[in-house]
């Protein structure tokens, strides 16, 4: 495996770690109005992760298939 598939799991594998500690965190604040804040970051910080993954993924296999 090349250094951009090195990374690209790395990434993965700890964002995965940060969103266990995250989800922990917020299903304890739910009954408090301040944890919507939280739920939104935390909704916002998934979707870049996902966007972010993707096009690391796309990125190291595109130039395998041309």
């Amino acid at each position: 495996m090349d250094l951009l598939s090195w990374i690209a799991v790395g990434f993965i594998i700890i964002r995965f770690i940060i969103l266990a500690f995250i989800t922990r965190n917020v299903k304890s604040k739910i009954p408090q109005s301040s944890a919507i804040q939280s739920i939104v970051w935390r909704i916002v910080g998934t979707s870049v992760f996902w966007m972010v993954s993707i096009f690391l993924i796309v990125w190291w296999l595109l130039p395998r298939f041309l």
